[in-house]
């Protein structure tokens, strides 16, 4: 026992460590059997376990394995790369390694994904199988039929049959064609033979004559003999690749086919399946109804099928179908669980839209493609050309199905309203551009807060206002009393006229019955103010309760749509509601109308940010309601888009003699003409090394941003200018077209001095300045 401590005492004593060698044979045991050749001493002794020499390791050997351990773990992760994996201790069975490989989640998803994948093929072949039959056969027909009776409509029951007898006798005729088709098709093999040999035989006799060779009286047909053994190679040299190719191909076809079309079971879904879109069809419709958990569609589909009266057919972009719900099932009830809906039809609710067809009991179902909200609604039709008809409509936005809308503004009032930066003055700047582009109308924007969002349409307006202070709201609710009295002297005038309502022809004659557009931004300013609040309130109510038939159109917009911004009676008399995302369902009927959240019509269901310039709209077209992607006009002074229509409006009013609306002026002094001298302006910015020139209409715009042309200038349109107006051809250098300042100042040079010029009278030289007026 001392020797042994000693021993311990020691090696602690000069660093080393004592390490069982684990196999490694003691002193006293035999190399080659390792028995112990240790003498036993005493027969009745207690038999004593030999336990291994320990195997001692310096600090040094310590410190170079720590050194190794450090660096494979610093290899391991030097390239951001880590391995998962499952650790399995070494005592394991080889049965459990393997379970326990069969069973990780690595294993559970490339096994999924192949079933998948196998079982597209045979669901595919199916589907085909399924198409096929119900071609050649009256089994829609029968199915349709039995829908017909159960449902007890005779007329459409009677259709059906009628259909089914055409069907028959329509496969009749053609399976007697096909009867026919051998014997028809011999015959004009036969005639068709005769007919080729003798033709080339014919050609042949030709040949000889002219040529005077009567080797050439069978040179047609050996050509023609030729030509078919060509094609005879041809063909047996594609055959083999294309027997070999054919089994992939229909594969292919019939994989494609069931991944669009065959269900699959629920257990092979994978989270990656989310992206992946789902054929909308009649059988996906009924099992998403039948997801709904109404029990009167249960039962329903327990006896028959549902009866579509509009088979699931594409509509733009998305897919469209009515359905006849069973007795007792109304579109009110399918619109209130329109979340599950789209759940079960793998969309977003902002993606289904059932609302009521013909009848209460007729679902009218449209499910946009998915991400169709994506795709936006495109430019602004108006922004560069084209004039408006406010008795039309004016551009506002496409729906989801990508159609284009209009918003109605003749004998109309329009409340619109969102969370901030969702495009709420967005939409109102688009309504009201198009607005500008009608030389009868007028406009007066009161904008209660310090916006610059409306700046650009003050020399259209007969009265504009900005600002939040009491002075400007003062100023604002003066505005909406004379606008009150407006619409009494416009009364009169129906009166006096014996008209009902503003027509376009008395809104053309400047008898006082022009168009008049107002809009009052951020309105729950003013109505919420403690001192002009109340009578603002009772001056927009009387507005929009009487000034709809004298063609005057308020648009009240507001972030804040309840009972205290907004009085009810404002709310109630629009007939245009704009919902972008709201955050109630308080704020969503106070856009879209009392009911509209529990009748499906909802704009909580748009997310804020991600469907920025998207709204739900009502009155719009005859749908209830409707899904609108907005067009957007840019204002920021790097692309000003609005300004251009607001000027382009002030000069088509002059064009046409007129004054700006509502204002008894003229406007068309105030569209300034600059010009501008382009190589000039080349010089000015340009330095002293050549410039790739497209990056040449970056540096013009930067330095003189108000000139209108320079801002829609590209490296192409400046190159051709050059061309044709300077006569400076840009090279194509490396396809870089390095424009050299030296040239650009050697033109400059070179043309005459404008004072020379005019002093000879000489203003038509092409040699002399070109200049870009804006």
């Amino acid at each position: 026992m001392s020797t042994g401590h000693d021993n311990h005492d020691a090696a602690r004593a000069t660093g080393r460590q004592e390490v069982p060698a684990y196999g490694t044979p003691s002193p006293d045991t035999d190399p080659d059997t390792g028995a112990d050749t240790r003498p036993v001493v005493g027969a009745d002794m207690e038999p004593v376990r030999l336990l291994p020499a320990p195997v001692t390791i310096t600090d040094r050997e310590a410190d170079q394995r720590a050194d190794i351990v450090a660096d494979t773990k610093a290899a391991s992760t030097s390239d951001g790369e880590v391995l998962e994996g499952r650790v399995i201790s070494p005592g394991r069975s080889r049965a459990e390694v393997v379970h326990a490989v069969i069973t990780s989640e690595q294993s559970r998803s490339v096994g999924k994904a192949v079933a998948r994948h196998a079982l597209y093929v045979p669901g595919g072949a199916v589907s085909v199988a399924r198409r096929v039959w119900e071609a050649g056969t009256t089994s829609r027909h029968q199915r349709m039929m039995r829908q017909a009776e159960l449902s007890g409509n005779a007329e459409l029951l009677s259709e059906w049959e009628t259909r089914a007898e055409a069907f028959r006798n329509h496969r009749h005729r053609r399976v007697m064609d096909w009867i026919a088709a051998p014997f028809i098709l011999a015959k004009g093999l036969i005639v068709g033979t005769f007919a080729l040999f003798f033709f080339l035989l014919g050609l042949g006799v030709l040949l000889a004559l002219a040529r005077k060779d009567a080797g050439a009286l069978l040179a047609p047909l050996n050509g023609f003999l030729s030509l078919v053994n060509l094609i005879a190679t041809v063909v047996v040299f594609l055959w083999t690749p294309v027997v070999i190719a054919t089994p992939f191909v229909l594969l292919a076809v019939l994989w494609n086919e069931g991944r669009r079309r065959a269900p699959l079971p629920s257990w092979l879904a994978t989270a990656s399946d989310a992206d992946l879109d789902a054929a909308i069809d009649e059988h996906s419709i009924a099992q998403a109804l039948l997801a709904l958990r109404i029990a009167a569609i249960k039962d329903a589909l327990k006896a028959a099928p549902l009866q579509f009266i509009t088979p699931a057919r594409r509509d733009g972009r998305g897919t469209h179908a009515v359905v006849r719900l069973p007795l007792g099932v109304t579109t009110e009830q399918i619109a209130a669980k329109r979340t599950q809906l789209a759940g079960a039809l793998y969309r977003q609710a902002k993606e289904v839209w059932p609302t009521t067809g013909s009848e209460e009991g007729i679902l009218d179902l449209w499910v946009a493609d998915k991400g169709a909200l994506a795709e936006g609604a495109g430019e602004y039709p108006l922004l560069s050309e084209g004039t408006c008809d406010v008795f039309k409509g004016v551009p506002f936005g496409k729906t989801l199905r990508g159609l284009p809308i209009t918003m109605p503004i003749m004998e109309r009032n329009a409340i619109g309203g969102g969370m901030p930066g969702q495009g709420k003055s967005s939409s109102a700047r688009v309504g009201f551009a198009g607005i500008a582009l009608d030389p009868t109308a007028e406009l007066r924007i009161w904008v209660p807060d310090a916006n610059f969002d409306f700046e650009a349409f003050a020399p259209r307006c007969s009265r504009y206002v900005m600002g939040a202070e009491d002075e400007k709201l003062a100023e604002i609710l003066q505005d909406l009393r004379d606008l009150h009295e407006e619409v009494q002297r416009r009364g009169e005038l129906l009166i006096k006229y014996q008209i009902p309502s503003v027509t376009r022809e008395y809104a053309g004659r400047d008898v006082g019955l022009h168009p008049l557009a107002c809009l009052l931004e951020e309105a729950h300013v003013l109505f919420q103010h403690p001192e002009f609040g109340k009578e603002a309130q009772q001056l927009a109510i009387n507005i929009v309760r009487l000034g709809r038939k004298r063609g005057i159109f308020l648009f009240v917009s507001t972030q804040a749509p309840t009972k205290d911004s907004i009085p009810r009676d404002v709310t109630r008399n629009c007939s245009n509601g704009i919902a972008f995302a709201v955050g109630d369902h308080v704020a969503n009927d106070a856009l879209l109308g009392q009911g509209a959240y529990r009748g499906g019509h909802r704009a909580t269901e748009l997310i804020p940010g991600t469907d920025r310039g998207t709204c739900v709209v009502k009155g719009f077209s005859g749908q209830r309601s409707e899904i609108v992607q907005v067009y957007f006009i840019n204002i920021d002074k790097d692309n000003d888009q609005i300004t251009p229509i607001i000027e382009r409006s002030l000069k088509l009013i002059a064009d046409h003699g007129r004054a700006v609306p509502g204002t008894g002026r003229a406007r068309p002094a105030e569209i300034t003409v600059t010009v501008r001298d382009l190589l000039a302006d080349l010089d000015a910015v340009l330095g002293a090394d050549p410039v790739q020139v497209a990056n040449v209409p970056a540096l013009l715009q930067r330095a003189f941003p108000g000139h209108r042309p320079y801002q829609g200038m590209s490296g192409t349109s400046l190159r051709k200018i050059l061309a044709t107006d300077h006569g400076i051809k840009v090279p194509s250098t490396g396809n870089r077209y390095p424009l050299n300042p030296a040239t650009v100042r050697d033109a400059i040079a070179r043309r005459p001095d404008p004072d020379t010029i005019d002093r000879h009278g000489d203003n038509g030289d092409e040699s002399g300045p070109h200049l870009l007026a804006g």
